[in-house]
């Protein structure tokens, strides 16, 4: 039979990370060592005490589904979340608890966009947001944003590029692949704004956790009328658990449950009675030691990428990423990801992932790894330039 695929499948690209981390796999199962700086995933196993309530659930036989917006005492666990953090008084009603962020930004992004019409997402950024406009049917305007705004939005830029079919605007923030975080006034302008403009934010908080000097402000603290994103995955190292959860506005409670019903149902059980043990004393003291970690390896690994050549003129307040500019050394960042890999061992992402502004000049390391490896992997890369 003649195959036939969709076109809005056609129209989205893989992830060149993906490729690049088969071969690093394929490189290693022939006895050849890599130093991982690709993948946006903590080294860190989950905590402890995650572990064990997973364990305790699973004897108790809690294997069963939940309801589709999560189990009850989650969503009030993570509004109490909210209130201790960022002293928001949320309801939980608004809390629906998804597989991962990924699901929900695919319901936050399919309660809004008709086919044609527009959001705006910076460029560059996580491709999903991207990727879900367009399996959407809508239409994804890229706007190019750079050092001299953080590599994040700021209000002028996006009421330029705004029309009256713009429903959303994605901000991340810190975002991916920068580590970059929007203050809090400046995200106040952009909500204010867009608001004003009929259109809804999506405030992707997925970093939130790992923010090391200044202190993230939630969107939830602007306007109730944002939809937010968080994850169980990055702060509380619970990658491959697969749960998120999105902060709805009221008007949307029950169409959001109704999408999630149809799209998976319920989020994963087991994950959903271990992620209770997320918010104790004792979890939240490991997370600390861990994003302390997190700031360690970022002082160390910027400033020796810098004494390489590479121009990161921002340094990122969030995350696990340097966002680098390479073209002193390279002029195709995707072929010199693939060069180093081979001949140095050394993975990393090239900036085609993220977008196409600027991306040939542009590689993002992830220091998800312990300090001692990244040691290695900037001397192999000091090797390789030489």
């Amino acid at each position: 039979m003649k195959v036939r695929i969709a076109n809005r499948v056609q129209g989205i690209a893989p992830f060149y990370v993906m490729g690049l981390l088969a071969r690093a796999h394929e490189l290693e199962a022939q006895g050849r060592s890599v130093i991982h700086m690709e993948i946006g995933e903590p080294d860190f196993i989950t905590p402890e005490p995650i572990i064990e309530a997973a364990r305790r659930a699973l004897a108790a036989g809690y294997t069963h589904y939940t309801p589709t917006t999560g189990l009850p005492h989650l969503r009030e666990a993570i509004a109490g979340y909210y209130k201790d953090c960022y002293g928001v008084r949320l309801s939980p009603e608004r809390v629906i608890v998804t597989p991962g962020a990924s699901g929900a930004l695919q319901l936050a992004l399919n309660v809004l966009i008709n086919p044609g019409d527009e959001v705006l997402v910076a460029d560059p950024s996580y491709p999903c947001y991207r990727h879900l406009v367009r399996l959407m049917d809508g239409v994804c305007i890229m706007v190019p944003v750079g050092a001299q705004s953080a590599y994040q939005f700021t209000s002028q830029t996006i009421s330029r590029r705004m029309s009256k079919n713009c429903v959303a605007v994605i901000i991340a923030s810190p975002s991916n692949p920068t580590g970059t975080l929007m203050n809090a006034e400046s995200l106040g302008e952009i909500v204010r704004m867009v608001e004003a403009n009929g259109a809804r934010c999506i405030v992707d908080e997925i970093y939130h956790g790992l923010v090391y000097e200044d202190k993230a402000t939630t969107a939830l603290t602007l306007s109730s009328e944002c939809f937010v994103i968080n994850s169980f995955s990055k702060y509380f190292g619970m990658t491959g658990w697969r749960l998120g959860w999105l902060v709805a506005p009221e008007p949307y409670i029950s169409e959001v449950d109704k999408l999630a019903q149809n799209i998976f149902l319920a989020p994963p059980t087991p994950a959903q009675h271990a992620a209770l043990a997320a918010f104790t004393p004792e979890t939240q003291e490991e997370l600390e030691r861990r994003r302390t970690a997190f700031c360690i390896r970022r002082d160390y690994l910027l400033p020796e990428l810098r004494g390489l050549g590479f121009e990161i003129p921002i340094t990122p307040q969030g995350a696990f990423y340097l966002y680098a500019n390479c073209e002193r050394i390279a002029q195709d960042s995707y072929a010199f990801a693939i060069d180093i890999l081979e001949r140095a061992g050394v993975a990393i992402t090239p900036g085609a992932d993220f977008g196409s502004h600027a991306a040939n000049e542009h590689v993002r390391f992830a220091y998800t790894t312990g300090l001692e490896k990244l040691e290695e992997g900037v001397q192999r890369l000091r090797n390789y330039l030489s």
